[in-house]
């Protein structure tokens, strides 16, 4: 989860803790407002009707006695007067509050009733006020609802506002990811323009990491000069050796110990040489000092390897078949890209078995064109696959002429191209290496 995603789950928790504490408060004081206000309406009723009682008034109400008064057509509200024996007077209290069901013509209702007791005229009565709670309840639910509804737009638009802010804040935080960490493939194309922002924290990151990348395109330029020297200055003495004892093989009275001594100390030259320019070639790759600028037919390249190696080939008595489509082409090193095919089928070749095949075809998925190489070989378990390409890995010690560095460098072009390379063997049964070439670094068909 990104650090904008974090925000946004952050605020919305936040929110909606606050909304659903808010709603539940709301609720509660509503409903306790609402009951407090009732009970004073009708304490207050009871007040004015005591107040302005008279003899007749009372005749009245006892005349009609388990009847209800209406106070209005609606049933809202009924008084019950009843005479009763002496009491000990109290004032109102909570206590003499209850909420119970009346029958008024019929209609059954809630009611908060209030009981009371008064002394008129030297005689004690038992006055009964109810007030329905239906109104009450309705009017507490409208209010909710509005409330409720008000609480989520509300929370909403906030959130919108939250996120249309937090994009904005990280917006700078992003373009640094995207300029100067993510998209920079070469320390000497890095973009050193400050990214425009007003958060001193970004500013002080991006700062940071252009100071960083001065120091690694120092290191950078550094290493290039080293891997110039190494190759002047190993190579160089290798080759005026090389030619010296190469030399020595012409002289007429050369002993034949000698002469083998000889040639023993050029074939170990020769393998020095070899493992000198396959580190070179990759050290340069690393580097990035190939430019990704020709137009490479992949079916053009992969017929020039297997020329190369028709010698090898006819030798082993191996059948080849190989099916590219001929309008499939993509931008790259093209000295490379042989390199990379080369070590592929010379691998093939050397741990096929005798009389054995390569099949080498292309085919086309949603994202890549992957071109694969199978053989009829030793094959290699899971452990031999997990070190093919790890460098003087040598997967095979009985072959005198590998290095362990083929793979090394297969693997390296690869990663430089943004080529996908993956292996699939078993033993005794032949390897397979599929080369994946993304879409993104194949060019449109010839023919379109």
């Amino acid at each position: 989860m990104n650090l904008n995603a974090k925000f946004i789950v952050y605020n919305l928790v936040v929110k909606t803790s606050i909304i659903a504490f808010l709603i539940v408060l709301i609720v509660v004081l509503l409903d306790k407002l609402s009951f407090n206000h009732l009970k004073q309406r009708i304490i207050d009723k009871r007040e004015t009707l005591i107040e302005n009682m008279s003899g007749k008034e009372i005749s009245q109400l006892l005349e009609a006695e388990r009847s209800f008064t209406d106070y209005n057509i609606l049933k809202e509200e009924y008084i019950i007067l009843t005479q009763t024996t002496p009491v000990k007077l109290k004032e109102v209290g909570a206590e003499d509050f209850k909420i119970g069901e009346r029958e008024i013509e019929g209609k059954v209702d809630e009611y908060l009733i209030l009981t009371d007791h008064f002394k008129f005229n030297n005689k004690y009565y038992k006055l009964e006020i109810g007030e329905t709670t239906s109104a009450m309840r309705q009017t507490k639910e409208m209010i909710m609802v509005l409330t409720l509804i008000m609480l989520l737009v509300t929370g909403a638009i906030a959130l919108i506002l939250d996120y249309s802010f937090v994009s904005i804040l990280l917006s700078p935080f992003y373009k640094i990811i995207d300029r100067k960490i993510k998209n920079v493939d070469d320390p000497q194309h890095f973009d050193y323009t400050p990214v425009k922002t007003t958060t001193s924290d970004f500013q002080h990151l991006d700062d940071s990491i252009n100071a960083l990348m001065r120091k690694i395109n120092l290191q950078f330029a550094s290493q290039k000069q080293f891997t110039s020297n190494v190759s002047h200055e190993l190579l160089t003495p290798v080759s005026i050796i090389k030619t010296r004892l190469e030399n020595l093989l012409t002289l007429d009275n050369l002993p034949e110990d000698a002469e083998n001594k000889i040639l023993d100390s050029l074939r170990s030259l020769n393998r020095l040489k070899s493992i000198v320019n396959s580190l070179l070639l990759i050290s340069k790759i690393e580097n990035s000092q190939y430019q990704k600028v020709d137009y490479v037919k992949l079916s053009e390249e992969i017929n020039e390897v297997c020329k190369v190696l028709e010698d090898r080939i006819e030798l082993k008595e191996i059948t080849l078949v190989s099916d590219i489509s001929e309008d499939i082409g993509i931008k790259a090193n093209s000295a490379l890209i042989h390199t990379l095919f080369l070590n592929i089928i010379n691998n093939a070749i050397k741990y096929n078995r005798e009389g054995g095949s390569i099949n080498i075809k292309g085919m086309q998925t949603n994202d890549h064109y992957v071109i694969s190489v199978s053989d009829e070989g030793k094959g290699m378990d899971e452990a031999m696959i997990k070190k093919a390409f790890n460098r003087f890995e040598k997967l095979n010690s009985s072959e005198s002429e590998s290095y362990g560095l083929g793979l090394a460098i297969v693997n390296t072009i690869a990663e430089f191209h943004h080529i996908n390379i993956s292996i699939d063997s078993e033993i005794d049964k032949g390897t397979t290496i599929h080369i994946a070439f993304p879409n993104t670094l194949a060019l449109a068909r010839l023919n379109k």
